[in-house]
């Protein structure tokens, strides 16, 4: 049996890095039809190229935050510096709920709730693909079904 590991989406952070690469564009082409002439400094380009920082840092968050489901377990971590993990026994989850937007609906991307028995608090894992396929699978092991 395989381990499933899912890993939040990369639509939102492509979205980003394409809007952000069509803002610096636009802002190259004003200053070398517009601002240049009027001897502007060339470091105002710098400016939307900082706005790159923000998607840079979502990808990190993606790259460093995952949930992988083994066996009868499901564990989960997050973190870069310091690492936050979770392990979870399929056998006490009791509830995954999928909570999606309408523009989330679209995307095909979701939240994941995922309530514990005798456990404080849920765990929520945002913007992952497929949402509602990854809670019949999460379903599906608890009941033994997988594989």
């Amino acid at each position: 049996m395989a381990d499933i590991v899912v890993h939040t989406t990369r639509k939102w952070l492509r979205l980003q890095y394409t809007t952000l690469f069509f803002v610096f564009c636009f802002a190259v082409f004003v200053y070398v039809n517009y601002l240049q002439q009027r001897e502007w400094s060339a470091w105002l380009l710098l400016i939307p190229g900082l706005l790159f920082v923000f998607p840079l840092l979502g990808s990190l968050r993606r790259r460093f935050t995952k949930m992988t489901l083994a066996g009868d377990k499901l564990r989960y971590e997050c973190g870069i510096f310091s690492k936050t993990s979770r392990t979870i026994q399929i056998s006490k989850i009791q509830e995954v709920t999928v909570n999606q937007s309408r523009a989330e609906r679209l995307a095909g991307i979701g939240t994941l709730s995922i309530d514990m028995a005798g456990e404080a608090g849920r765990l929520v894992i945002a913007d992952i693909d497929e949402p509602r396929l990854v809670a019949e699978e999460l379903q599906g092991a608890r009941k033994g079904d997988r594989g």
